[in-house]
């Protein structure tokens, strides 16, 4: 199977690419690798995108190398869908070392997706410096991203960040508060506890639910 990959992955049709990407996952990783490696920097987003996905699992198998290609497709990618992947794979094989980078494109990108991706990513991280953006996240436009920055606080564990989540208590938004409940069940302490006996109230019974435990 491996020569067939092989000439799937150098071969000029776009169809051809995107079949080796979904027959790697049938062989095995160490040499997988070596064929996504090629492919990350594809000519087409698409088959970029899925190689740079993929890199999520498949970067284990270096994760120093996985680190440079991983923080390149961050920085450099035309491409807000493969940008985000990459963001994705950085908290998935927790590579820290890319923490500023994650840090200076949520600060200069326009892209809401990116911003989530990043954000995401550093729950997965479990870095201690990812509290300080993630509370500034909180006030991103996008509530979209402002659930995935209440469920990346409660990921990271770090009780000094409930004070800064018990505003969305009261917010319209059900799934915010789903996520709420959720995070401060993570964080504990007296604070959530309290907060929590809110939410236990409320009338979306998933919210509810999920704030009783």
């Amino acid at each position: 199977m491996s020569e067939n990959i092989a000439a799937l992955v150098n071969s000029e049709n776009k169809g051809d690419r995107i079949t080796a990407l979904n027959l790697l996952r049938e062989i095995e990783p160490a040499i997988a690798f070596g064929y996504i490696k090629q492919l990350v920097t594809d000519t087409n987003t698409r088959v970029r995108y899925a190689a740079v996905s993929q890199l999520a699992t498949l970067g284990s198998q270096d994760l120093s190398e996985s680190l440079t290609i991983l923080r390149d497709r961050l920085i450099n990618d035309s491409e807000p869908d493969v940008q985000a992947a990459a963001a994705d794979a950085i908290g998935a094989l927790k590579l820290t070392d890319a923490f500023d980078d994650l840090q200076n494109l949520y600060d200069t990108t326009p892209e809401w997706l990116v911003q989530f991706s990043i954000v995401a990513a550093l729950g997965e991280l479990g870095d201690p410096r990812g509290l300080k953006l993630l509370q500034i996240a909180l006030t991103n436009e996008t509530s979209l991203v402002q659930t995935a920055a209440i469920g990346s606080i409660g990921e990271l564990g770090d009780r000094s960040g409930v004070e800064s989540l018990i505003s969305f208590v009261a917010n319209p938004d059900w799934q915010i508060r789903y996520q709420l409940a959720r995070a401060l069940r993570n964080l504990g302490g007296d604070l959530a506890a309290e907060n929590l006996a809110i939410l236990a109230t409320d009338e979306v019974e998933q919210v509810a639910k999920e704030a009783r435990g």
